[in-house]
């Protein structure tokens, strides 16, 4: 009796589905959870963004004013240069 004790409780705590083992999944699913949550808000900023992209010229222009120096017809362009 005592030895089918013994192998009970060293399944309980030390063999496969043991306390430490569920522990240690709890802690991945809890990481994996926020890992999750912050790719869903940047997939939300994204999907918001193309939205934009589609439904209007203000963000198109304003992407090429900053990632190509778009300069209107009716604008003047001047470059401030510091000396060092």
């Amino acid at each position: 009796m005592l030895v089918v004790i013994l192998g009970l409780q060293y399944r309980l705590w030390v063999g496969s589905g043991s306390f430490a083992e569920v522990w240690r999944l709890q802690q991945k699913v809890e990481s994996q959870a926020a890992i999750n949550q912050s790719l869903s808000e940047r997939n939300s900023r994204l999907n918001a963004e193309v939205l934009d992209l589609k439904r209007g010229f203000d963000a198109i222009e304003e992407r090429a004013r900053f990632n190509l120096g778009m300069i209107a017809s009716n604008e003047t362009f001047f470059m401030v240069v510091t000396s060092k």
